[in-house]
């Protein structure tokens, strides 16, 4: 069955840095778009980063560019979420899933809880 193991988050100070990776399984990764979500306490998830499946085109939410940087290793079937100069309000579980725009399945994974604080 369709499988995602997010990993990768962590406690960090404003500015600082994390890579999250998200480790898909059960469908054909490499045919798939992949994309990045997250959800803060008490808000809706919203798609945070998005990559093409061949192209490796990507697409981010306007709160994340410049900041963020979405890949992925077809060959591990990986997708990965660089982020970079951290901001509290970046503060939020995310989890990865199938799609450009929207989720593909409906099964997600635990998620990896990202905290920015000093």
């Amino acid at each position: 069955q369709v499988q995602f193991v997010e990993s990768g988050g962590n406690l960090v100070q404003p500015g600082g840095s994390l890579r999250l990776s998200c480790a898909a399984s059960g469908f054909a990764f490499s045919s798939y778009a992949m994309s990045w979500y997250r959800q803060a306490p008490g808000k809706e998830r919203e798609l945070v980063a998005g990559i093409a499946a061949i192209s490796g085109r990507t697409n981010y939410a306007d709160s994340v560019k410049g900041r963020f940087t979405i890949s992925r290793d077809n060959v591990d079937n990986t997708v990965y979420l660089q982020m970079n100069s951290l901001k509290p309000e970046d503060t939020a579980v995310y989890s990865c899933n199938a799609g450009w725009s929207q989720p593909l399945f409906n099964s997600w994974g635990q998620g990896t809880p990202v905290t920015v604080s000093s």
